[in-house]
């Protein structure tokens, strides 16, 4: 497993998977064979949770090679991501609770053993201790091994989801606020109240073929309860009306500025925005760090190749920016909670048309989403 930091080898993935693998998607999406052997997925989402390709991409390049019907499967899980988002911007408080409640538990937990344990790959499981290698080596999971790890964090080992949804954003080159957190809400029973995720010996010696046997695990466990209910949040994701010549901020979810949606606007100069962990709330290993730098590194490159001014900048350094600036939304999370805590009042933002278009579907769950996907390819895609 590779994850050069380029949209060229992000490309090239997306390209590969296509040709030799898609077809076969459906049928072994679920199989975690190892780091080592991956084809059975596309492995594209360290990009596209940094917008470096975009889902109206990868489901294009599909469609001109196969059918919907054929293709229907992948392109749900790649709109799972455009989901996630739209759902937590409806409720964004559900980000806020969690950071804050992170804050207290690691107070609590700071000397916890099990805890320690767990995230040093410690415990009597051998699964779960190799994912946490796997974690911290390649910073990527297989997405049926993040349920399982999740389900054992939680209903096993008794750890507070919050914990493992930060071990996950530390270490994850795909991590962002909306899947990473929704997703672990999801196996705790929060998410879809009543309803959680429980891994069982049998699916995962099967679905890592045989890797793994005699774990021993809580198969009986109930559903996590939270009283807190999360009203929607009514609002309206209009762009700002473009005025030539103003300086646009693109944060670290959207480095593919020449395939955006605004490619064609004549911005004054692209400030490129960088977020340490100095100004994060949730501390990221150096890896991801470095991965986030690179990938700007090629923006930048890519953007000084087609002679469109930018600047490298920290975001501690966006409130010196006097005048009103355009910024690519950047979704609720690390970078939007900058802007907000800071009270930055000069920011108009500016939208994907796939969000502008798909959040409004966001309201309920996924399987009423999922109706609407042929109406959001023949609109925004």
């Amino acid at each position: 497993m590779n994850f050069k930091p380029s949209r060229e080898f992000a490309i090239h993935q997306l390209n590969t998977f296509i040709e030799k693998n898609l077809m076969e998607y459906s049928r072994l999406r679920n199989f975690d064979f190892g780091p080592n052997k991956r084809s059975n997925v596309s492995c594209l989402s360290p990009y596209v949770s940094h917008g470096v390709i975009n889902e109206v991409e990868i489901i294009n390049k599909s469609l001109k090679k196969f059918s919907f019907i054929k293709t229907e499967k992948f392109i749900q899980e790649v709109l799972w991501r455009v989901y996630w988002k739209g759902w937590m911007e409806l409720r964004s408080n559900v980000w806020t609770d969690f950071l804050q409640d992170l804050k207290v538990i690691k107070s609590n937990f700071k000397n916890n053993q099990n805890y320690s344990d767990a995230i040093e790959g410690k415990t009597n499981i051998d699964c779960f201790n190799f994912w946490v290698e796997e974690i911290k080596k390649h910073n990527y999971l297989h997405n049926h091994a993040r349920m399982w790890f999740a389900s054992i964090w939680i209903f096993t080992l008794e750890l507070p989801w919050q914990l493992g949804a930060e071990f996950f954003m530390k270490h994850l080159l795909d991590g962002d606020s909306a899947s990473n957190t929704l997703g672990w809400r999801w196996v705790a029973g929060i998410q879809t109240k009543g309803k959680h995720y429980s891994a069982k010996e049998w699916n995962i010696k099967k679905f890592t073929n045989n890797k793994f046997d005699k774990i021993k695990l809580n198969e009986n466990s109930l559903p996590q309860t939270d009283e807190r209910l999360y009203r929607i949040i009514s609002k309206e994701f209009k762009d700002a009306k473009l005025v030539e010549n103003k300086n646009l901020l693109v944060f670290d979810n959207n480095l593919s500025f020449e395939n955006s949606d605004f490619k064609n606007n004549n911005f004054k100069k692209i400030y490129l925005i960088s977020n340490e962990n100095e100004t994060r709330q949730i501390i990221l290993s150096e890896n991801v760090l470095n991965f986030k730098k690179f990938l700007l590194d090629d923006q930048e490159k890519r953007l000084n190749k087609k002679s469109i001014k930018c600047e490298r900048i920290n975001i501690a350094d966006v409130k010196n920016i006097e005048e009103n600036v355009y910024a690519f939304y950047p979704s609720v999370g690390e970078n939007l909670d900058y802007i907000n805590i800071n009270n930055l009042e000069n920011i108009e933002f500016l939208y994907r048309k796939i969000d502008k278009y798909s959040w409004k579907f966001c309201n309920k769950g996924f399987f009423n989403f999922k109706n609407f996907i042929p109406k959001i390819i023949s609109e925004a895609v």
